[in-house]
């Protein structure tokens, strides 16, 4: 009878002991994430080259023996739902590393229809942005910057309502900006910059919550339109835009401009300098030709950097910059300035005033006295003028333009 007693415990034992490792084990025998979730998950890994999928990225931890939503230590680089009513699982946010995974975002993506991010940066994604990713209703970001994408913005990216975030910056798109995204009221951050988008810019106003945008680098001409009164950031440099820039003017929230590398003229308004928050305004290698000065002096202005280098600016520097209580930073060379250097420049040298470019210009005369200081920590560069100036001082250092292009400089103004 005691023997029987131990065998029949000693069963029990092993029956407990196998129950509880068994427990340990994630399996997928007993799946709790959707079917089709799952299938998405295997179509986005296969899609990618093996060879590309490196020791310890996310995709390396992928294991479709596991579960991708219950198993610990594997499928790294995703989020799950767990509903209340132990319904099956879902997908909510993908978020690979920046492995250099190479492959491309199968159409398949669409059926993860729980989505709420979806973020692949810095990664070598090629092909075409599929379709399908207009099934995303619920996504709040997507985020596919420094990856090879190519074609256009998908016509279906106005169907995501919800979208906060959208950056598809760094790519190769050569569509045209939809203009029906006005539609995404909920955007707080629009970056396509480093494309190939050509086209117009629509008129973004609608997008009132929208406070960083930044469509640089592409391709993109025409004027610029009404944009949200919101913006915090605005960069659209390196494009092929023209015209006048006085929809700016009533961006009151701003705190960085960049519309360098364009090919706007005219007059930079006084409207413009005075922005009360800009901190960097760079409005360099354009065609501006005057700057409107300031009538008094402005102490609540942030403005620290002006780069205004490469315009067509004329007529004597604008002695209002010394209005500006903050600027630290000034960059007006390879413009047409002539006439004398202003006295007021030499006094802010070296007090606040920590860099002052005017080379590449047509200024004459002698130096305001703080420019003979060597010990004044600034940084300056008054070389290529027609300045009097002499060889010891370091600021000159170039050598100046020769008197015959000086006078006809002269006569030109004249």
């Amino acid at each position: 009878m005691a023997k029987q007693l131990r065998s029949l415990l000693s069963s029990c034992l092993l029956s407990v002991t196998v129950s509880i490792v068994l427990l340990h084990i994630p399996s997928r025998v007993h799946s709790v994430t959707l079917k089709s979730d799952i299938e998405a998950l295997q179509a986005l890994m296969q899609a990618v080259d093996p060879v590309s999928i490196v020791r310890y990225s996310y995709l390396r931890s992928w294991d479709f023996a596991f579960d991708p939503c219950e198993a610990a230590g594997v499928f790294q680089g995703i989020l799950c739902t767990f509903p209340a009513d132990k319904s099956a699982n879902r997908i909510m946010a993908i978020d690979l590393d920046p492995a250099g995974y190479d492959g491309f975002l199968t159409a398949s993506i669409g059926n993860l229809t729980e989505l709420t991010s979806l973020r692949i940066s810095k990664n070598n994604f090629r092909g075409p942005i599929p379709e399908t990713i207009a099934n995303l209703q619920k996504l709040t970001r997507l985020s596919l910057p420094q990856n090879l994408f190519t074609g256009r913005i998908p016509q279906g990216i106005i169907n995501l309502k919800h979208l906060q975030i959208l950056d598809m910056s760094q790519n190769n798109l050569s569509s045209q900006i939809p203009a029906d995204i006005t539609t995404l009221r909920s955007l707080v951050q629009l970056s396509l910059s480093n494309n190939a988008l050509s086209g117009r810019i629509p008129d973004l106003s609608a997008l009132w919550q929208l406070s960083t945008l930044d469509l640089s680098s592409n391709n993109l001409d025409g004027i610029v339109p009404n944009l949200p009164m919101n913006l915090r950031e605005l960069s659209l440099s390196h494009n092929l835009l023209s015209g006048h820039i006085s929809p700016v003017r009533v961006l009151q929230h701003l705190t960085v401009l960049d519309l360098s590398d364009n090919r706007f003229s005219g007059l930079i308004h006084r409207e413009i300098l005075t922005l009360p928050l800009v901190e960097r305004l760079n409005i360099s290698n354009n065609q501006f030709t005057e700057m409107e000065p300031m009538p008094y002096p402005r102490e609540g202005l942030q403005l620290r950097v002006l780069d205004a280098h490469a315009n067509r600016l004329h007529g004597h520097l604008p002695i209002s910059l010394v209005n500006i209580a903050n600027l630290s930073s000034i960059d007006l060379s390879r413009n047409l300035f002539s006439g004398r250097i202003p006295l007021e420049y030499g006094a802010k040298l070296g007090s606040s005033w920590k860099s002052l470019l005017l080379e590449d210009n047509f200024l004459i005369g002698n130096l305001p006295p703080q420019f003979f200081n060597g010990t004044v920590a600034v940084r300056a560069n008054l070389a290529h003028n027609c300045l009097r100036c002499p060889p010891n001082i370091r600021f000159c250092r170039g050598g100046q333009r020769a008197n015959t292009e000086c006078v006809e400089q002269q006569d030109h103004s004249t």
